[in-house]
């Protein structure tokens, strides 16, 4: 298969080209820069020029495959409206070019949205409510299988290695700038997380195996606490570890990443393993937090 990849150099791009190209795929890369490009040269992929922005050079991309895998989201969040807003704009694009094909587009969410019900992980057949945020990726790649598109929903968790970690590194920016360690309460809020190179072998196996509408999570761990996060990092940094109140999570952690630190969202993989055939084998987070590879200077 032909698989047009929209953040193709990117974390967790970087790990699921070469295993797309393992499988037997050939794909097509789409990435801004220059040191992308050849990063994906040497990965035996081809290079497509392009930014989300570019709605006609997304159409391009997707003309040219046989399927799509839509990583790409601007991560900005002093802007995250405008980044939610072309995320939305970009996969109905990619949608008008693959309608009526029944080919595949994988689209990327996460599990740490809406309103999770306490002592229930969120499961992968549980509907996204409707809740205001303002992220729809879910949604806008759902809307695609009414138009005959074989839509899949990746929902994602805290991916990680130890370089980056998801929402986790953002934790570590604040940390390093308040020299603290923070956690709201008590601390019992979960996140669920998963290995990026676990999390390229599920891409690989919903491109191959899932049926129109099916949602997936990316998840090998069902929740790591907060605490258990901060212990860590705390350790790592060498930084003191303290407690908040959610009164002050907003202002402490800044926008989106104070929301989520208020939340407990375990999230179950149980339908994931069993209807696609994935066993998650990489470290836990905690274990790459232990080995966090830390910037110069830090």
């Amino acid at each position: 298969m032909r698989v047009f990849v929209t953040g193709a150099s990117g974390f967790i791009g970087s790990a699921l080209v070469p295993e797309l190209i393992q499988a037997g795929h050939t794909v097509l890369g789409m990435t801004r820069s220059q040191q992308g490009a050849e990063a994906l040269v040497k990965a035996g992929a081809a290079v497509h020029r392009g930014t989300l922005e570019d709605i006609e050079s997304l159409k391009a991309g997707a003309a040219q495959a046989d399927g799509v895998i839509h990583l790409a989201f601007n991560h900005d969040f002093t802007n995250f409206q405008k980044g939610c807003e072309d995320d939305r704009k970009a996969i109905e694009a990619i949608g008008e070019v693959l309608a009526g094909s029944g080919k595949p587009l994988i689209g990327t969410g996460g599990v740490l949205v809406g309103n999770p019900v306490p002592g229930h992980p969120v499961d992968e057949d549980d509907v996204r409510p409707a809740d205001g945020f303002p992220r729809q990726s879910e949604q806008a790649t759902l809307e695609t299988v009414d138009k005959g598109v074989r839509g899949i929903v990746m929902r994602l968790s805290q991916i990680h290695d130890t370089r980056k970690q998801g929402l986790v590194s953002f934790l570590i920016r604040v940390a390093l700038e308040k020299k603290k360690l923070a956690y709201v309460g008590d601390g019992s809020q979960r996140w669920a997380a998963a290995h990026v190179s676990d999390t390229a072998r599920l891409y690989r196996l919903a491109l191959e195996k899932a049926e129109a509408g099916s949602k997936w999570h990316a998840v090998a761990e069902e929740g790591v606490s907060a605490k258990e996060i901060a212990e860590a990092l705390g350790r790592r940094l060498n930084l003191p570890v303290v407690s908040i109140t959610a009164e002050e999570a907003p202002a402490h952690f800044q926008f989106v990443v104070g929301h989520f630190m208020t939340l407990d969202c375990p999230s179950s993989n149980a339908k994931t393993r069993e209807r696609l055939g994935w066993e998650p084998s990489g470290p836990s987070l905690i274990e790459d937090l232990n080995h966090l590879v830390l910037a110069e200077g830090v």
